[in-house]
């Protein structure tokens, strides 16, 4: 399974201070069949906890998803900021995830090196 985030999302989790391991619990949990939302056109909703917290109070995550294939984390948002999507966002995210589930990886690898994605690293790899 191969994890990626966009750069939008990649300041909002830097913002948020967000760890990358977090990121990909939400994966995990997601493999497992614990999808907390199936928003359709292979986008997710993961909850993220609050460094030090819970998921509860959390952060929201939109993931375009693809069973053993790939996770790329496009948009996040805390719950205590915004309850939803609205359908032009969702619409915009479908686009956008649509373009990443169908990218080849040669595409992937070249979004990669110029810096357009980031590969979420996993400590426990390292």
């Amino acid at each position: 399974m191969r994890v990626l985030k966009t750069k939008v999302f990649s300041r909002f989790q830097r913002k948020e201070r967000i760890a990358d391991r977090s990121l990909l619990e939400a994966v995990r949990t997601a493999e497992n069949g614990l999808i907390d939302a199936d928003l359709g056109s292979g986008l997710i909703k993961q909850r993220v906890a609050r460094p030090g917290e819970g998921k509860r109070g959390g952060y929201r995550t939109i993931i375009a998803y693809r069973e053993d294939d790939r996770a790329v984390f496009l948009y996040g948002f805390a719950k205590n900021a915004k309850s939803d999507l609205e359908m032009e966002e969702l619409a915009a995210l479908a686009r956008i995830g649509a373009r990443w589930l169908s990218a080849t990886a040669h595409e992937i690898e070249v979004a990669v090196t110029s810096n357009e994605v980031t590969e979420v690293a996993d400590e426990q790899a390292e």
